[in-house]
């Protein structure tokens, strides 16, 4: 990791900007303490950054889990007690991970993956677009289809135009948008120091010193505090340690707790899983990340931050997929920008609430963009339909609920095609004159009744068929009674049938059977 440093410290710092408003927007949305989501990705880094094996993904607050986290606070007795929950969930994620439930991932198509990658691009172009121009009407890091301002993804947009507009937030992200596609294509071509200043970074600090100079010479253009970051701001180091809250222990037998922190730990889970899936088909060098491995990192991780007072953790696609286009190599990104939100939260928080919501919204826009290229959709239509639709309904479903339930409705379409390319597939039919041979290639389960019977009923009268079931190592009973029964029923159509087996094997067996 050390050798990888000039990469990954970079990466780090764009990590930082993107995740520290991310945090404290979740944790407005949750209902939690603002410090909250702070704590959450500053454990996200050092804790689960230190114990993942995985080298690209960046851990912290999710928005995926924002509605479940605000109906637990709000039925719990106390935030307190919601920290026990969190404490309990990520004790259970360590057991899932004992128990290798991480294999789940493994079931996941490309599909879905890729579509749910490019859904993020698309949320976070469309979620960014209102924070570039300065409405600020939903909170930063929202990526659900309906908004707690009563909007949704694209009606937002809509209002966006009929509100007041802030002319000097849109010269910002305008300007920083420019200048980091700009920067993208021209900094791979520098030799010398500025290979490794990552873009975000200067836009940042451009955007400061332009809201700065807005005030000494535009003071209509200044970009207000609502439309700044806002971290909470400790006036002693007593009061930054009265930030961290303890969970309320005297709450342990109480089944509601148990209710919520299966909760978490099942949802927090599937996430991690998911964005783990995704992060590895962005890795340059294709590196796997053992999921168990994972769970066990995101429990310890969600067991200090609930012992600390922050929000349950998992694996977040958002700041993993900026990990990644930043050119970070290693884990040590993701730990070096958990240090950067301790140091900041603690030594400069007034200087980093001078930046302008509207210069993270550029860098965002860049990310989404990167994620859903146009051509990622060409790639896809080359595949054939079998990839390219299951990749659409994915994005569409995403776009129009949430992660969730969007890849859900995702595997459903994707289990349709594979279906139907397996049964499809099993089967070889060729008719010559009165000779017809149907020959199975692969295993016969439920699935391939319908083939069968269809194949079987349109042979016509008078014609000799053979059955070759000698390259076929398993077949259901269900299957065999359809074969036992053609062969029945064919002396009433004038068929011969010839019947093609291994002696002895576990099909002739199921044939005998049936």
């Amino acid at each position: 990791m050390w050798a990888n440093l000039a990469y990954d410290l970079p990466a780090s710092v764009v990590v930082f900007l993107v995740a520290l408003p991310l945090c404290l927007g979740i944790a407005l949305a949750s209902g939690a303490p603002l410090f909250s989501g702070v704590i959450a990705g500053i454990v996200g880094g050092l804790v689960v950054g230190g114990l993942s094996k995985s080298a690209l993904s960046v851990s912290g607050p999710a928005a995926g889990l924002a509605v479940i986290v605000l109906n637990a606070i709000q039925s719990l007795p106390s935030y307190e007690v919601f920290l026990l929950a969190v404490l309990l969930a990520g004790a259970m994620q360590i057991v899932f991970g004992i128990v290798k439930a991480g294999v789940i991932g493994d079931f996941i198509p490309s599909a879905v993956i890729k579509g749910m990658l490019a859904a993020i691009g698309l949320i976070l172009i469309l979620k960014q677009l209102p924070h570039a121009v300065g409405y600020d009407a939903d909170y930063e890091g929202d990526e659900s289809f309906w908004q707690p301002d009563g909007h949704n993804t694209f009606s937002e947009l809509w209002y966006m135009l009929q509100a007041q507009l802030s002319i000097g937030a849109i010269i910002i992200s305008a300007v920083s948008l420019v200048f980091l596609f700009w920067w993208d294509k021209r900094q791979p071509k520098f030799n010398n120091f500025l290979r490794y200043i990552p873009g975000p970074l200067i836009v940042v600090i451009f955007s400061v010193l332009a809201n700065a100079l807005y005030g000494l010479w535009a003071p209509s253009l200044v970009i207000g505090p609502s439309h700044l970051v806002q971290v909470p701001v400790a006036e002693s180091l007593q009061g930054f340690v009265y930030l961290f809250t303890l969970p309320d222990f005297s709450y342990i037998g109480h089944s509601q707790v148990w209710l919520v922190a299966g909760t978490l730990a099942v949802v927090a889970s599937v996430e991690t899983l998911l964005s783990i899936e995704a992060v590895d088909k962005l890795d340059p060098y294709k590196r796997v990340t053992p999921t168990n491995r994972e769970l066990l990192a995101q429990g310890a991780g969600n067991m200090v931050s609930g012992l600390i007072g922050g929000l349950p953790i998992t694996s977040v696609i958002v700041r993993s997929s900026a990990n990644v286009s930043s050119g970070a190599r290693t884990r040590m990104s993701a730990i070096a920008h958990g240090i950067l939100l301790l140091i900041c939260v603690i030594a400069i928080p007034w200087l980093i609430n001078l930046i302008p919501l509207s210069a993270l919204a550029a860098v965002l826009i860049s990310v989404g963009y990167k994620l859903t290229k146009p051509e990622i959709f060409v790639r896809k239509y080359q595949k054939g339909w079998a990839h390219l639709i299951p990749f659409v309904v994915t994005i569409i479903a995403i776009l129009l609920s949430d992660l969730l339930i969007g890849i859900g409705v995702g595997l459903v379409v994707s289990a349709f095609f594979i279906v139907w390319r397996n049964f499809r597939a099993a089967v070889y039919f060729m008719q010559d004159g009165n000779n017809a041979l149907i020959r199975f290639k692969k295993d016969l389960s439920f699935v391939h009744k319908y083939e069968l019977k269809r194949l079987l009923s349109n042979i016509p009268d008078n014609t000799n068929v053979l059955i070759d079931l000698s390259r076929t190592n398993f077949i259901d009973m269900d299957n065999a009674e359809i074969i036992n029964d053609f062969m029945e029923n064919a002396q009433f159509r004038d068929i011969r049938v010839s019947l093609k087996v291994v002696p002895d094997s576990k099909v002739q067996n199921a044939i005998i059977k049936a």
